[in-house]
């Protein structure tokens, strides 16, 4: 059963957008998109101390619901650089070969593989209306954790899983002056461990990749 708890890391997004509205120079782009990640292992103990390895099959189901998008707050500098915060509501659940080979009966981080980073982004003015532009950033996982392992043993939660990163570059396009549209390739990394319900852990990395389109306004 799935919490409808509004995520933390979202109101330290929304506040840094906050606090500086009435400064200049920033910009938010909101974005969706096809996402999908990477086959990645899956370790860990059961509820019952039995040990388990195996390779995840992946689906990021984007446009189910809860659907994939995703948040980004940016600030310009003086110089080259803007900095700012990114929030992705990325979306893994393991195919159906998965959970017949691991005999798990769920295993899903859909609500989601939830990615909060510090980013430093470059852009670069190419001609008229269009521009390019790239992003890395360093920060945390928090998914909602869905586990449900071959005992029956019930995980549902968010939890803190580890570090993470992000990788983007994209083109975009001014339609007036303070709106514009983009399309861009955006990467993520996570490593997660996770506390199973019963004593029991697992541990994954994931590698998402998505295709973003997305509106952005600037202030």
């Amino acid at each position: 059963m799935r919490k409808t708890v509004f995520p933390f890391w979202l109101w330290i997004l929304f506040l840094a957008i906050g606090t500086g509205a009435s400064a200049q120079n920033w910009s938010v782009d909101v974005y969706t998109g096809v996402q999908g990640a990477t086959d990645s292992d899956v370790s860990g103990t059961d509820e019952n101390g039995t040990p388990f390895d195996f390779t995840a099959g992946w689906e990021g189901r984007s446009f189910e619901m809860p659907p994939y998008w995703g948040l980004r707050a940016m600030r310009d500098t003086a110089g080259p650089w803007s900095f700012g915060l990114e929030f992705t509501h990325a979306k893994v659940q393991a195919d159906d070969d998965t959970l017949d080979d691991s005999g798990f009966n769920m295993l899903e981080l859909t609500d989601g593989l939830n990615v909060l980073t510090a980013n430093a982004e470059r852009e670069i003015d190419l001609t008229g209306r269009w521009s390019a532009h790239a992003g890395l950033g360093l920060g945390i996982a928090v998914p909602y954790v869905e586990v449900v392992t071959s005992g029956g043993t019930e995980t549902t939660g968010y939890q803190l899983t580890g570090p993470a990163a992000r990788w983007y570059l994209g083109a975009r396009y001014a339609l007036t002056g303070n709106v514009s549209a983009f399309a861009e390739y955006n990467g993520t990394y996570s490593s997660n461990t996770a506390d199973l319900d019963g004593g029991g852990d697992l541990e994954t990395e994931i590698l998402t990749n998505a295709l973003n389109v997305g509106i952005g306004f600037s202030f």
